[in-house]
């Protein structure tokens, strides 16, 4: 086992992993930007190094700072947490080069599964269902009208290098495609430095469900049931559960096969997310592997008992998996809030500035995973989710009613929160019912009575807090397009198009 562990991370994750290195009896080690001087993981770890200024461009994504910072410790190894480069294939290399060991998959299969393309072509060779579509990119608008009339409309077009949203396009008619088209190669080259598109069958009203696995360096891969990621804003997952409501021990089963031998063709060793869309009829189909750790884990730790960032730590290190499939046993059920620093009120725009009081939410089955503190100043450089919070239950049921009174519990001063969101939706009989699919959100939206309009004075920010936000947009626009590239198809570019989301909020503040 590793004597001394350097995350290469900030907030709730960078916690996260602290407190599994304690368990351990690992040293952490923490690095941090100008912003995070004071920040929560730097008072937690053993020791904290100083990358750079508060961009992430600037600190957070430069390997070399990185790589450095943990030499200079005397790390053994680097942990990579989510987002920023966890799923950067030129990194882990870097990492592997320095001779330090990289905490997650081989950069071989993280470049396999980041392409999108790729990860279907692995998809198809395990025998696994596939969206009807292409397995490579289309050269041309006449390729992706021969594709779509094959499989039938409605189709999607989607960046092959992308996620989270950038270069989604649904096509209903032939006529629709040329705009269509053009428009999703555009995006994917401004959002990921890569315009590649292809083609998949539209599916209606589908389910967003992932599986997670475990595989170690001796041949053994392990899956622990699904999570249920329908719930979707902006192509960002927000509520998180395990199991599905669906509760469907069979197609578990089926799934779990699939996402076994699909991480088995791509060379897998670590923990990593299959993910699958899931019709009406409970037909389940490949969308995409997260070679990483996922934001929504805590659901399956609380029903699986098993800890994945000890698992993921321990195969890293040469270990062999403990827990065979048979020994997998899931008791209860367990839901994920993703608490953000966004104002649901002034549509969902950032909400930085310091946490004047801070009660957090306690009792039996809640699990919050925070990376604040009272006092603490709410940077407008990184995602604003501040905490993630976990409720588990024996039943459905009783995890949501949990979850109703940790969020009657929590309380963050000086800011706004997406708590009140959250309330919302665990009162709305929709989701009360489990009939939810990625579609939810948006029905959800249209069921809320009209707003008054706000008050003048209640939009305004203050010149000082507006330059800032702009400042920010301007640090995300400048880098976003370099570090995209960077990535090299390996899906570092998917995580980055969910930090703060600047631009489409600034445009929404400047339309009140």
């Amino acid at each position: 086992m590793f004597r001394k562990l350097l995350i290469a991370n900030r907030g709730e994750i960078a916690v996260r992993l602290i407190r599994a290195c304690r368990d351990l009896g690992i040293s952490p080690v923490a690095v941090y930007s100008e912003a995070d001087r004071q920040a929560l993981h730097v008072r937690l770890a053993d020791e904290a190094y100083f990358i750079g200024a508060a961009p992430s461009a600037e600190s957070y994504l430069r390997a070399e700072r990185i790589i450095g910072a943990a030499r200079e410790a005397g790390a053994e190894a680097i942990h990579p947490g989510y987002g920023f480069l966890a799923e950067n294939a030129p990194f882990a290399r870097a990492v592997e080069e320095a001779g330090l060991v990289f905490i997650g998959p081989s950069p071989a299969s993280i470049g396999l599964m980041g392409s999108k393309t790729s990860a279907r072509e692995a998809a198809l060779r395990a025998g696994a269902p596939i969206v009807p579509g292409t397995a490579h990119t289309l050269e041309d608008e006449e390729a992706a009208l021969g594709v779509a009339a094959e499989v039938g409309y409605p189709v999607m077009l989607k960046a092959a290098a992308g996620g989270g949203g950038k270069g989604m396009r649904v096509v209903r008619t032939a006529e629709e495609m040329g705009a269509a088209f053009a428009m999703a190669r555009s995006e994917a080259q401004a959002a990921f430095g890569d315009p590649s598109v292809y083609i998949e069958k539209f599916i209606e009203r589908p389910r967003h469900i992932e599986i997670q696995v475990v595989a170690d360096k001796h041949g053994h891969t392990i899956h622990l049931g699904e999570r249920e990621c329908s719930i979707q804003r902006r192509h960002q997952k927000v509520i998180e559960e395990c199991p599905s409501p669906l509760d469907d021990g069979a197609l578990r089963a089926r799934m779990g096969e699939a996402a076994v031998k699909i991480a088995r063709a791509a060379g897998y060793y670590s923990v990593g997310t299959v993910e699958f869309l899931v019709d009406a009829e409970r037909n389940f189909y490949f969308l995409e592997m997260n070679t990483r750790l996922q934001v929504e884990h805590p659901v399956t730790e609380l029903v699986t008992g098993i800890d994945l960032v000890r698992e993921q730590i321990r195969i890293a290190a040469g270990e062999a998996l403990e827990v065979r499939q048979q020994d997998v046993r899931f008791t209860g059920a367990a839901i994920e809030c993703r608490i953000y620093a966004e104002d649901p009120e002034r549509n969902f725009l950032p909400s930085p500035g310091r946490i004047t009081q801070l009660r957090t939410p306690a009792g039996p089955g809640v699990r919050d995973d925070s990376g604040v503190y009272e006092g603490w100043e709410v940077p407008i450089h990184y995602d604003p989710m501040i905490s993630k919070l976990a409720t588990w239950g024996a039943t459905r049921e009783e995890a949501m009613a949990r979850m109703r009174r940790a969020l009657g519990e929590y309380h963050v001063g000086g800011i706004r929160t997406t708590v009140p969101f959250f309330k919302a939706i665990l009162d709305d009989d929709e989701f009360r019912r489990g009939e939810i699919d990625t579609g939810y959100i948006a029905r959800f939206f249209d069921r809320q009575p009209a707003r008054p309009p706000a008050r003048a004075d209640d939009n305004r920010l203050g010149d000082e807090r507006l330059a800032a936000l702009f400042v920010a947009a301007l640090d995300y626009t400048r880098h976003t397009g370099a570090q995209k590239a960077q990535a090299n198809g390996s899906g570092a570019a998917a995580e980055q198009s969910s930090k703060w989301k600047v631009a489409g909020r600034l445009a929404a503040l400047s339309k009140k």
